[in-house]
């Protein structure tokens, strides 16, 4: 009987194990249906001395928000680059995405700290009042669209599957996030200052959306596991408004 027990328990722990390795190997995140939800994407730079205040907030949002659908991005956008100090983290790409929602929002201009929340609203980026009312607004609207993503490690390479409904007037954004890093900036407004940063954008994919679709993303040179997620919503194309989101630890 003691025998029995003892290969019982043995089989047990055989079967959680590859229960683990399996998690590990296929991480995957389903949002459940008519939540409400949060994108919150913040346009920042290194080389912008009102930026840091918002970053600080966004390092805010990632602790007070944990466990709950917000997903929060930040785009270090390039065009504070030519004015002293060069943000190691930007890229022309985010900034042409702040150029789309200056359209799609009707701007004159884009500007630093901005957050858009669930593509439908602006603020400034420190203005925290007003960036947690429409958090809370997004959270209790409702949604009947739905983003299912798995993605692994592979090599250098991140594979990702998704399933959504086929929508030809919407595209499929995923962005590779890292934590948190921090800068020692040397010169530009912020000199002399060492930034803390938070869900700094790394890599961004768009594409239009199809039932369902392998992308394969290659991992930056300084990739280390645990630090990281991969964010993905769904996006109109005519008017920016996100429908739904997910999300995956990397």
């Amino acid at each position: 009987m003691k025998s029995l027990l003892v290969l019982i328990v043995a089989v047990m722990i055989a079967a959680v194990s590859c229960a683990q390795v399996r998690t590990e190997s296929n991480k995957q995140a389903i949002p459940d249906k008519n939540n409400g939800f949060v994108v919150a994407e913040l346009f920042t730079s290194e080389g912008c001395s009102s930026c840091p205040p918002a970053d600080k907030l966004l390092e805010k949002l990632q602790q007070e928000d944990q466990g709950k659908p917000v997903y929060l991005l930040a785009f270090h956008v390039d065009y504070w680059d030519r004015l002293g100090w060069k943000d190691r983290f930007s890229d022309p790409a985010y900034t042409e995405r702040q150029r789309r929602y200056a359209g799609w929002l009707k701007l004159e201009t884009v500007y630093t700290p901005q957050m858009v929340i669930n593509g439908k609203s602006e603020s400034v980026g420190s203005d925290e009042r007003s960036i947690n009312k429409a958090i809370s607004k997004g959270l209790e609207q409702t949604t009947s669209t739905t983003l299912t993503l798995h993605a692994k490690t592979a090599g250098g390479t991140l594979q990702v599957d998704y399933q959504a409904a086929n929508d030809k007037h919407a595209e499929l954004v995923l962005a590779l996030v890292q934590k948190s890093a921090t800068s020692n900036v040397k010169a530009g407004e912020n000199a002399g200052k060492q930034l803390s940063h938070a869900q700094i954008v790394r890599q961004l994919v768009q594409q239009d959306v199809s039932e369902a679709k392998t992308i394969t993303l290659n991992l930056p040179n300084d990739f280390v596991a645990n630090g990281w997620e991969l964010i993905g919503f769904i996006q109109q194309k005519s008017n920016g408004h996100i429908t739904a989101a997910a999300w995956v630890e990397l």
